[in-house]
């Protein structure tokens, strides 16, 4: 059990996730929590692709892994009738939580869970999905594996995962003007964050050595929507990124939150400011 940073509750997390725990139960969390709407709208046009590889029927039981606020895990129930979203912000499965009970969902459930370590019962799940949330365990395999012994044999599993950096304008765009010039430090291969699984041969290892087969890796690329407008999208991004501004001067700090404004304005079109990114559709079934 790891003591939770949020009001004292304890979590059982893999002490290798502690880290996780820590930024998505504090500020991290809370930030996403706020702005549920916005994250969901960001990635909403790999939504459909997602759901139809999950090949979701009435009465599948579906296991949502990092579900955040709920979107998938709601869609999910929608169709099945069950599913569970796990997720380790407290934060953002309240927002889950209210927004299934306005819609009436009642077979939409939230539980804070480390799905690396969790509990889960043995083949009680028919579907595991994961929207852009597999990237961050310490120790995919062990994780992957945990969701494997969850699902019934043959059990489907869908994952989301970003490519690599260089392919998520998204993410260069945001880097180049925040970096300011400075070779920021670049996480170890492999290490939890947003590209770890951006190849696709060792996401091909991860599963096989979790015990999963007939992996198939697609390539999917869609705008990501960042604001109404520029002005918007530049608050978006401070708010989320804003810390790779830690270490300049004020001079050098407005230079590169003007340049990230020149650059959101670049992409600023009718429906807003959309950058271009890619990602990964990964399907397997259990072994």
């Amino acid at each position: 059990m790891t003591p939770d940073p949020v009001g004292g509750r304890t979590v059982d997390v893999a002490p290798a996730n502690a880290a996780q725990l820590g930024a998505w139960d504090g500020a991290q969390g809370a930030f996403w929590a706020a702005q549920a709407d916005r994250f969901d709208r960001a990635v909403a046009r790999y939504d459909a692709a997602f759901l139809a590889a999950a090949e979701l029927r009435p009465g599948d039981r579906v296991l949502d892994v990092g579900c955040g606020t709920g979107a998938t895990t709601r869609a999910a129930a929608r169709v099945t009738g069950s599913a569970l979203g796990v997720d380790l912000s407290a934060a953002m499965l309240e927002v889950a939580r209210r927004r299934a009970a306005e819609e009436g969902l009642d077979g939409a459930r939230f539980e804070q869970a480390d799905a690396q370590v969790a509990a889960f019962p043995p083949a009680s799940f028919d579907v595991a999905v994961s929207r852009t949330g597999a990237m961050f365990f310490a120790d995919p395999v062990a994780a992957l594996a945990n969701v494997g012994r969850a699902l019934v044999p043959g059990g489907r599993l869908v994952l989301l995962v970003w490519q690599a950096l260089e392919a998520n304008e998204w993410m260069t765009e945001i880097l180049g003007a925040l970096a300011a010039g400075r070779p920021l430090p670049a996480p170890p291969p492999g290490a939890p964050g947003p590209f770890s699984l951006a190849d696709p041969a060792r996401v091909r290892r991860v599963l096989a050595d979790a015990g999963h087969a007939q992996v198939e890796v697609e390539g999917l690329a869609e705008p990501e929507w960042f604001g109404a407008d520029a002005d918007d999208a530049v608050t978006f991004v401070l708010g989320l990124a804003g810390w790779m501004l830690d270490g300049l001067d004020d001079a050098a700090r407005e230079g590169a939150v003007a340049d990230l404004r020149r650059r959101m304005a670049a992409h600023a079109g009718p429906d807003g400011v959309e950058l271009g990114s890619a990602a990964w559709l990964v399907t397997a079934r259990r072994a």
